[in-house]
């Protein structure tokens, strides 16, 4: 649904009637928060949340070569997963820089659900249409047909235990099922983006009402809590995963980004970005991506510089303030070599934070 220039998600008049404040994002109006994002995180982290992320995009390839088009464009290997599994991987352009971030789902081998992020759902369609003319296989754009949910936190098994009874939460992480609930087909996946356990689930839009009020309402006896977009950051920086223009982007490799376990050099089949990422991997003058702690409140936002004693070696890439931690947290692209011996700072506002190297999850690590 499109109003007044911003799509709106299939559940926005259940977020108003629960409170929720909105902001633009990728296009979309989308919650920030209910009860407040420290409250929210808090409660992921503890019990359990319940966030609607609808403004998601969702492709199907389909065809006798779809796997092998999808080996092509990227780094993760494809043939590791099997029907029913799914594969987190980076998208690469020639030069080494990144699509996207995506998740595969392989419903068969002539079949792949694809999720990307919503504020690159144009420049993905364009990248596999682009590259898919090789290929015995086809490409559809398939957004306008999800809604996504996510349950994420402790508690998230026992709820959607109850809530849908009929399917096992015994499946492994990332893998899925195709169930029925409410009358409505959905896909459910061991997935998420806040380093908790917790679901993702793939359904029609005329039925996340009825889902997410399901959820909420069993939920409730658990402690969980609606999240928006303001604790969905905090999440997943505390946990380390990336966040597309940010650790990763067209100028920040899966290499520099953390992410190089998800390119897989030796995989059977070429992929595009190959020997990019090869160069990047042995380059002796390396910049990489640090995470880092505070014990410090004030937070370093994005772009702010680094320095190792009085040398400027970076620039910070993300920053929150993390409710488990009690202080700052963020991460950093940083010349690596001149990391290792000397004390770090960020430059806020013309004064320097001490800042603390760290290895994530950052809330455990602490």
């Amino acid at each position: 649904m499109e109003t007044g220039g911003f799509q709106h998600s299939p559940l926005h008049e259940f977020h108003k009637d629960h409170g929720a404040r909105f902001v633009p994002f990728a296009g979309w109006k989308m919650p920030i928060q209910y009860s407040g994002i420290l409250d929210e995180h808090r409660a992921t982290r503890e019990n359990a949340g319940l966030f609607d992320v609808s403004h998601m995009g969702e492709f199907l390839v389909t065809g006798d070569q779809a796997e092998a088009f999808l080996d092509y464009i990227i780094t993760n290997d494809l043939s590791r997963i099997e029907d029913g599994q799914a594969l987190y991987s980076t998208a690469c352009y020639e030069h080494g820089g990144v699509v996207d971030d995506l998740i595969l789902y392989r419903l068969s081998g002539k079949k792949f659900f694809i999720c990307c992020n919503a504020s690159n759902m144009t420049k993905v369609e364009a990248w596999l249409q682009e590259n898919e003319g090789a290929f015995a296989c086809s490409v559809e754009n398939v957004s306008a047909n999800y809604a996504q949910l996510a349950v994420q936190g402790p508690n998230a098994t026992n709820i959607l235990e109850l809530v849908f009874p009929d399917c096992s939460m015994s499946i492994n992480r990332f893998r899925f099922i195709e169930s029925e609930a409410f009358g409505h087909p959905f896909l459910l996946s061991r997935t998420g983006y806040t380093g908790e356990d917790g679901f993702e689930i793939y359904l029609p839009p005329a039925g996340a009402p009825l889902f997410a009020a399901a959820i909420l309402e069993t939920g409730n006896h658990f402690g969980l809590k609606l999240v928006g977009l303001g604790a969905r950051d905090s999440l997943r920086l505390e946990a380390g995963l990336p966040l597309y223009g940010h650790e990763i982007s067209e100028e920040i490799s899966p290499i520099e980004g953390g992410l190089g376990w998800t390119v897989k050099f030796g995989k059977a089949s070429d992929f595009i970005g190959k020997a990019a990422l090869l160069r990047r991997r042995e380059d002796p003058c390396a910049r990489r991506v640090i995470h880092f702690t505070s014990t410090e409140k004030r937070i370093a936002r994005q772009g702010s510089r680094v320095f190792a004693g009085k040398e400027d070696i970076g620039e910070v890439l993300s920053g929150t303030y993390s409710p488990m931690t009690e202080g700052a947290i963020g991460s950093a692209l940083v010349e690596m070599e001149k990391v290792a011996h000397d004390t770090l700072f960020a430059e806020v506002r013309g004064n320097r934070l001490h800042i603390q190297r760290a290895k994530p999850p950052l809330h455990k690590s602490i």
